[in-house]
């Protein structure tokens, strides 16, 4: 999770409209959790996709997994054609769903965020009540395994009243 502020600095810095979900999330929220990728929900929109290609291009993006030599443009059209992106980085791995399991779209996604203050920015990352509903929806095992963690940082928030 090193490279979390970088790349969290690189989305603030472009004005794009995120929400960090996932194990980034988990982490960000108290999970002792620890991913290797950072996700992301983000908004379609064609001004938001055009910040998010522009801010990513100088660290190099590239479809995580696939066969090497695969064709792949980073750039708005792509983006645009496309949803849910695995790519790996400079910056690291970075996983951007225009749709989250269980939530929605990115409306859905936002409305169910907290805002976190990390290195002065002001950052939504998924809460986790919405981390919860994602988990269950997605039904994988990994996810299953990480519920009953999220459920007592959720207790212990509820109980504490802490933000």
């Amino acid at each position: 999770m090193k490279e979390l502020p970088e790349i969290l600095k690189t989305l603030y810095d472009a004005q794009i409209d995120f929400v960090v979900i996932g194990g980034a999330a988990m982490y960000l929220q108290g999970s002792a959790y620890v991913t290797q990728d950072v996700d992301f929900c983000y908004a379609r929109t064609p001004q938001n996709i055009k910040r998010l290609t522009t801010a990513l291009k100088p660290h190099h993006p590239v479809l995580r997994g696939a066969p090497a030599g695969l064709p792949f443009t980073f750039d708005a059209r792509t983006v645009a054609q496309g949803m849910n992106f695995t790519l790996t980085s400079d910056l690291g791995d970075l996983d951007f769903l225009g749709e989250v399991a269980g939530l929605g779209g990115y409306d859905d996604v936002k409305a169910a965020a907290d805002i976190l203050v990390i290195d002065g920015m002001q950052i939504r990352v998924l809460s986790l009540i919405g981390l919860i509903k994602s988990k269950k929806a997605a039904g994988r095992p990994k996810d299953l395994y990480v519920l009953p963690e999220l459920e007592a940082l959720e207790l212990v928030k509820r109980k504490t009243g802490a933000k």
